[in-house]
């Protein structure tokens, strides 16, 4: 073999090195961003369903503090009763990106509801009712529930802008007595307080971490 033939036999096993090499550069580079993506989304769900289970506790005591606060003869039995235009406790749809919308779209039609519940209450208790403060507590950190799941949606769905919401807006109940009010506020918290527990449970972050935080699998070789 000649000494050209041997140049371009050397210069053909450097470009075939060079190019492997800058697939290798490629292929972990793209682990990287994928293993950096995912780190971030498991760390915004964590948080986002540790804040959910801070509000359903914090709705759960507002509850029995609503119950307390509205008069003798008020039972909790009066939280049960039939009231239209609340809003489904239950998650609905079936991929990931619908639920989270689900979620989403649901959190901004209760906080409308609690609105409603503040209003009324803030002319039934006195000024400076603790069940005032607590709640106006519950409705600020479901605000930034429902800041950080519009977040999270947004982060992993760019292209998929949210649904507004089937009903269209919120539809609040027309004038009531002051017991319809009572009555009312207890379901809107008996319910939004079933709604936070439908977020919480394991199913939900079973479902998340499975299709959305993807576990990286350990790259194939051949």
């Amino acid at each position: 073999m000649n000494g050209h033939v041997k140049k371009m036999h050397f210069q053909q096993f450097l470009e075939t090195a060079l190019l492997y090499f800058l697939l290798l550069l490629a292929v972990d580079s793209k682990r990287s961003v994928a293993a950096s993506r995912n780190h971030q989304c498991g760390k915004d769900l964590q948080m986002t369903l540790s804040l959910t289970k801070l509000v359903r506790k914090e709705t759960a005591a507002l509850t029995k503090e609503y119950i307390a606060s509205q008069g003798e003869g008020f039972q909790q039995g009066f939280c049960k009763a039939s009231v239209s235009g609340i809003p489904d406790p239950n998650i609905s749809g079936l991929e990931p990106s619908e639920r989270i919308a689900s979620i989403y779209t649901q959190l901004q039609a209760f906080l409308s509801h609690l609105k409603h519940v503040q209003e009324q209450q803030g002319n039934l208790q006195p000024l400076k009712s603790p069940l005032l403060v607590d709640l106006s507590n519950v409705m600020e950190r479901s605000k930034m529930l429902a800041l950080r799941v519009k977040a999270f949606y947004s982060r992993l769905f760019p292209n998929l802008p949210l649904p507004e919401p089937a009903g269209g807006p919120t539809t609040l109940p027309p004038p009531q007595t002051i017991f319809q009010q009572k009555v009312y506020g207890c379901v809107v918290l008996t319910t939004y307080k079933k709604f936070l527990m439908n977020i919480s449970i394991c199913r939900e972050r079973t479902t998340l971490k499975s299709k959305v935080c993807v576990v990286l699998q350990p790259l194939q070789t051949s």
